[in-house]
């Protein structure tokens, strides 16, 4: 009698809150093929999966534009809201306002961010409101035919042949001037930075700002442009060698004495810094102000962490918000007894 021998299915590859891949990612992407959007969508993927991150506990939030759609094709699973075109701020405060307990992951494009939501973002970065905000930069306006955004660069070309003459806004520029505490800038092409950077994101309590360059396939990457696929990888100067290290890993680190700067987030997982510029120092805010400044003025495109304070406290703690997420408590706690009412009634007679 001969038996067959039953072919044992592989193990299934699973994180630390035994969960796969695939529980990370979101719908078939609808996006231009090449688009730098997906790239991010995909870091987005693997760095919650490598952090451990339950999906429920997400809340995704975004504008108006090509990069709003992104939230659908990561975490699927997760809490998610579409904003007005600029106002996803606003939402966002909201958001971590009524449930503090949630990670919230805001994903917004140049023109979202740098034009019609310009107020916005300014009042969110100086809040230093607990949330991820990600800024996917083409340097156009991908779903109006391409004209140029704020955030286009001086004597940029479209291609059609116009060439832009306004300054441009450097978002990370203005988010440390404004009080963010996590500023970076990447490349959707460069894998294994945005992957660190987004890791330590995750890690972080307070307002992150990472801005994206992310080259439109369709309106924005051909010579002249300064978003383009080969432009930016012609140009990029990066700043540090960023690894992350979670907290359920041993900390190990292979460098040369004095050329690797440690940083202890709040979770407890570590950036590891290895300096490309032995000068540089990320929680020095002037510093960080003077090198993107000397950047912009050779047409440089810097990448790297920019700028860290993990000492500032976030929105809700100069809140003094009680440790329940405020959408949970019962009416008999947060609505004043008539008593109350009434001696606020009294006071202003």
């Amino acid at each position: 009698m001969s038996t067959t021998a039953v072919p044992s299915s592989p193990a299934r590859k699973v994180n630390r809150v035994g969960l796969e891949l695939s529980d990370y990612k979101g719908k078939k992407s609808t996006l231009c093929a090449g688009c730098g959007h997906n790239a991010i969508s995909e870091r987005i993927i693997e760095a919650c999966y490598e952090v451990g991150i339950e999906p429920y506990r997400v809340a995704k939030l975004s504008g108006i534009g090509c990069s709003s759609k992104s939230p659908a094709y990561f975490l699927a699973t997760s809490h998610g809201f579409n904003s007005v075109h600029g106002r996803m701020p606003s939402i966002a405060t909201g958001t971590m306002l009524a449930n503090h307990n949630l990670i919230s992951i805001g994903v917004s494009g140049d023109g979202d961010t740098a034009s019609i939501g310009i107020g916005q973002f300014v009042h969110l970065m100086r809040r230093n409101l607990p949330m991820v905000y990600i800024i996917e930069d083409n340097g156009v306006y991908g779903l109006t035919k391409g004209q140029f955004s704020a955030t286009a660069d001086l004597g940029s070309k479209l291609k059609n042949g116009v060439v832009n003459d306004l300054p441009p806004i450097d978002t990370c520029a203005l988010a440390i001037m404004l009080g963010a505490t996590y500023v970076g800038r990447s490349f959707s092409g460069d894998k294994k930075q945005l992957l660190a950077l987004l890791e330590g994101a995750l890690g972080h309590k307070g307002t992150v700002m990472l801005d994206v360059i992310s080259p439109c396939v369709t309106f924005n990457d051909h010579i002249g442009s300064t978003k383009s696929y080969s432009y930016v990888r012609d140009h990029d100067s990066p700043l540090e060698e960023v690894s992350y290290i979670p907290s359920f890993e041993e900390i190990t680190a292979d460098y040369d004495p004095g050329t690797t700067t440690e940083i202890a987030l709040h979770d407890g997982s570590h950036l590891l810094l290895k300096k490309l510029n032995s000068d540089y120092d990320p929680t020095n805010r002037t510093e960080a102000l003077r090198v993107l400044t000397e950047a912009h003025d050779k047409g440089e495109i810097v990448t790297g962490l920019f700028y860290l304070d993990t000492q500032k406290p976030s929105f809700i703690d100069m809140l003094n918000v009680v440790d329940q997420p405020l959408a949970t408590l019962p009416q008999s706690v947060v609505r004043p007894p008539k008593k109350v009412l009434d001696e606020v009634m009294d006071a202003l007679k």
